[in-house]
Order: structure tokens, then sequence, then C-alpha cells
């Protein structure tokens, strides 16, 4: 299996390669070159364990990886959840359904992703001997997850940019109460959009990442994608035959890669009816879908913090298939959306996509119907999902977190404060972050600084 460039400007490479790569060298983000048809597997993985179907669907894609290990690598990975069905169903009505991918470690639906990601580094260290440094940038939920999966493991150096003050009290907490010595929770002042333009612009610093072994944890790495399509592959396969086709996923999305990864299976032959691409207040994306143009505006905080963004990375996935795959047009448009902070699609199709926002005022209300109608509590992300949810369809709902990851949503809207066990313990210990300007020069002086310092690298 090869992966290639959305921009067409580097060499194709391998399932290892593009994993620890993260960014292609032209800036562009890997797919595979060309997709397998899952087909004739169905019906021999529907009563597949979830560990059981992750491992058969990365064998397809991980072609350059021994079986054995990449197994490994997999089992253990969800081997930690707290149910043992990993990514339950709950029925709320005849046609609503609820994925809750909020079982993990951290409480949200990174883990799906970062636990396996974190095994994946593992086994390219004891391949290569050679050290890692992870970088990436978090609203919130990603490095909280990043943090869990890679937090003690051998080799591996952990540097997290987060917006301050505009994550969630205990998502921050669970990334600065570690207390792991290879972790490092870098505040900045400004928003999630400025820690991913400066992680992406030190990503194509091909000397520096080089020199310190720098790999990606944000979904612009294509295993965090591959790892979310398995959920949305095994939703699909426990529902009944003849509602399969049917049934719209509906997906909580800033940074489009969530909702991209179950898109992505449309590619191997698996016919879903809809996406439906639900947003906040800060909804470039719903914009997108209803006029065709895609245009930035100012990050307002919101409720839902993990969906604060503007930029939405993996729309370059979407965009290479968009304009039929042509690299050179990719490369124009993105060119020319960071210079003029816009694009316009003549002609734009949504390509099996609807979309919603919600209003901050919106967010809480939404919660209470859903608790009075149904007797189920939703996190501010999901509650967006039921924003105009036509409920004579057939609908598969992604709960991306838990509700006890934002209890002030809970105060406001003058509802019984939800709590988790993993959570109430963060609040005895003492956080530990650093301050950094937001700038690829500081962050890149800091992450050589502290490799030195720990006799690492350099």
């Amino acid at each position: 299996m090869e992966f290639i460039s959305t921009r067409g400007f580097s060499d194709s490479v391998g399932f290892t390669q593009a994993v620890a790569h993260g960014l292609a060298p032209d800036g562009g983000l890997y797919l595979p070159k060309s997709f397998p048809d899952l087909s004739p597997n169905l019906k021999k993985w529907e009563g597949l364990a979830y560990d059981e179907l992750c491992f058969e669907f990365f064998k397809l894609f991980a072609t350059d990886m021994n079986p054995a290990i990449l197994k490994d690598c997999v089992y253990r990975a969800y081997s930690g959840f707290s149910v043992s069905e990993v990514a339950p169903i709950v029925s709320l009505s005849d046609q609503w359904k609820v994925l809750e991918l909020f079982h993990g470690p951290t409480l949200a639906f990174k883990d799906f992703a970062l636990q396996l990601l974190g095994n994946l580094y593992e086994a390219q260290i004891e391949r290569e001997g050679k050290p890692l440094t992870i970088l990436g940038a978090t609203s919130g939920d990603t490095g909280a997850a990043a943090i869990s999966g890679l937090v003690g493991k051998k080799g591996v150096e952990v540097f997290i940019l987060y917006p301050n003050g505009k994550v969630s009290p205990l998502q921050e907490r669970q990334m600065t109460c570690t207390g792991a010595s290879n972790v490092y929770p870098i505040a900045i002042e400004g928003t999630f959009d400025d820690a991913q333009r400066t992680v992406k612009e030190i990503f194509t610093d091909l000397s520096f990442r080089e020199e310190v072994g720098l790999s990606a944890v944000n979904s612009i790495n294509l295993a965090r994608i591959l790892a979310q399509s398995v959920y949305y592959l095994f939703a699909w396969l426990r529902l009944k035959p003849e509602c399969r086709t049917k049934t719209t996923f509906v997906v909580p999305t800033g940074n489009f890669g969530n909702v991209f990864a179950g898109w992505l299976l449309t590619k191997m032959g698996i016919e879903i009816a809809e996406f439906r691409v639900a947003t906040n207040q800060n909804d470039v994306l719903h914009q997108l879908f209803k006029t065709g143009e895609y245009a930035l505006s100012s990050v307002r905080p919101s409720l839902a913090p993990s969906m604060d963004i503007q930029v939405a990375s993996n729309f370059e996935r979407l965009l290479y298939f968009i304009l039929g795959k042509d690299s050179s047009r990719v490369q124009e448009v993105m060119t020319s959306f960071r210079k003029e902070g816009k694009y316009c699609f003549e002609k734009f199709v949504s390509s099996g996509f609807s979309s919603c926002s919600s209003s901050e005022l919106e967010i809480p209300e939404l919660i209470q119907q859903i608790w009075d109608e149904f007797d189920y509590l939703v996190d501010p992300h999901t509650a967006c999902a039921f924003k105009d949810l036509d409920p004579k369809q057939a609908s598969m709902v992604l709960a991306t977190a838990h509700p006890a990851k934002f209890p002030s949503v809970y105060e406001q809207a003058r509802m019984k404060v939800p709590k988790a066990d993993e959570l109430e313990v963060l609040l005895e210990v003492e956080p530990r972050n650093y301050q950094v300007e937001v700038d690829p020069d500081s962050i890149r002086s800091f992450i050589k600084a502290t490799l030195s310092k720990n006799k690492l690298k350099l």
C-alpha cells in the first residue's frame, strides 16, 4: 500500500513512513494512493470484536508492518477502555442512535486513534532505534488523548500547544496533571488556529524535523484518520443490513478529521446515506456546505471549546477528491486560501454532506431537550449534533466526549453536574505547564533546549 501527498510534490511512501512523517514534506496531507474494496470482507467482519475489526482493517493499509507487531499495537490500544464493547451504541428512539466514543482513558473520541498511535510510535522506536519528538496542537481533547497515549513511553518526548484559557479546566488538567517527565504542555496566548498554524509551519522545516525526529499527533497524521474510520465501520456493521445504507451519521466536528474518517469509507465500498456536520458558533464548515464559500473569521470562545476552530485542516483531504485528485489545483486553492483567508468554490458539490450549527444559547437548550425527552445526557459538542435533526430520519449521532469534562455548561443550564472518577482525581494534583510565545522560532528553541537538557538528542 502506497500513500501520496494531496499536493503531489512528495514521493509516495509506505504506511510506517506516512505515520512517522505526519505531514508530507511538501506540506500536504497523506492519503492512500488506492483504496481497498471492503465489500468481500463485510460478512465475515460482522461479528468481530472492536480490536479484531481494527486489526483486520489496518492490515489492508499497514502492509509494511509485521502483522504480529501490528496486532499487538491494536489490541493493547483498546484494552484500557472501560467497556468491553469499546464503542457501544445506545438507542434513543426507533430512528435515533448514539455511538458512544467516550469510554477511553481520557473520556473523548480522540482516544480511539491516539492510544493506537502511541503504540505505533513505540513500535517505530523499537524498529529503528531512534527517539521521537512528538509535536501537536489541541483545542482540548487531542492534547489529553495524545499525552495519555504517549505518557511514560521510552524514547518519546511530547510537546502539546493549547490556547491558554480556551479549553475547559478539566481538559487542561488532563494535560497538565500527569506528572510525566516526558510531557510538556505549552499554554500559548492565542487561539487553537494560532497553535495549529505554528505546528504546521514547524513541520515544513525539514531540517528541524530530521534533527529532532519530529512526528505529529494531530489529525494531519493519516493513522489517526484510519483509526477513526474503524468506529464508523464497527457501528455500520452493527446496524440491521436493511438500515445500513439509509442511516445518516451525525458528527460534531471542527477540524473535519472526524467526519472525513467516516466519509473515507465510501471510497472503500461502504454505502452511507449522508454525513451531517455539526458545528458550534464557529461555523466555517456549515457556511462552506451552505454557500460554497470557505471563509475565515475570528474564533469565538464557546461552550463547545473543542470545535472553536476556523481552519479545518482535514478539509484539504476532501478538497483533493472534490478537485478530481488534481494536486496542482489543491496547491493553488490552499495557497489562495492562506493569502486571502477565503475561497469560493463555483458549483460546489458537497459530496454527501449536510450541516448545521448551534449558537451559545442553543447548546444548553439542546442538552436539556435530549435529557427531558430521552433521559440521556450529552456533552456540549454532541448536543450540537441534535440541532434540527429529523426525527423521521435514521441517524447515528457520534457522542464525542463525556459530559463530566464540561461541568460549567450544566451549572449554567441548572442541571445536575455529571462527574467521572478519572477527572475527580486530577483535582488533587498540582498542574504543570510552560509558557512559550506562539511562533515557530520560539517553539523550536524550546524543544531544542528541552531535548538538550534531557540529553535525548542534539
